[in-house]
């Protein structure tokens, strides 16, 4: 087994021991939601960051950037942050305020309860496309690293990432993400942990 292979088998058993260490802080359904809108600023930075540039975009969009130069990734990873910077700019305060746990929340407060499903329906299935390519990238990675399948990969990864969000919800998203990024940073500066 290679070295990267055992890299990421401890990082996964890290990841796994944050999410039951998470799930200690979950009392009720805000903080599984919501971490009980209670994470500190460098936690939530980098629970934000991970969410709209996760390893579709690092992947993907490298990929992209290669077979098309820089107009082929306007969309993404740029399109988002312009997105990012907008909602965060014009709506967060506003929505903050409202104290809602969902944007299925909002529709509901503003429209009734029939938009809200409406809004949720649409939420869901716009969401398919993005953990899919979430679940794809890590498939891929683990294809490569430990010649399985790839469809196999997929189904591994995802249970990994459900089971320890199932376990802690926000907290152990924005953990593990807080985490996974500051492991990247450190990496990347050839810093040891």
């Amino acid at each position: 087994m290679s070295f990267q292979a055992v890299f990421i088998i401890g990082y996964l058993l890290i990841t796994i021991a944050i999410g039951v260490y998470a799930a200690k802080k979950v009392k009720n359904s805000r903080d599984f939601i919501l971490a009980g809108r209670s994470l500190p600023l460098p936690i939530s930075t980098a629970a934000l960051f991970a969410t709209w540039f996760g390893s579709e975009t690092i992947l993907g969009s490298s990929v992209e950037f290669a077979k098309g130069g820089f107009l082929s990734v306007i969309q993404d990873p740029f399109g988002g942050a312009l997105c990012l910077f907008l909602l965060g700019l014009v709506f967060a305060k506003y929505l903050y305020r409202m104290q809602i746990l969902t944007f299925g929340d909002f529709y509901r407060n503003r429209y009734g309860k029939k938009m809200e499903f409406i809004a949720g329906i649409c939420l869901i299935f716009s969401y398919f496309g993005w953990v899919a390519a979430q679940f794809v990238a890590l498939g891929i990675m683990v294809q490569i690293l430990f010649g399985i399948n790839q469809f196999t990969a997929i189904v591994i990864g995802a249970c990994l990432v459900v089971f320890y969000t199932y376990l802690g919800g926000m907290w152990s998203v924005s953990l593990t993400d807080f985490f996974s990024i500051n492991l990247h940073y450190c990496r990347s500066c050839h810093r040891i942990i």
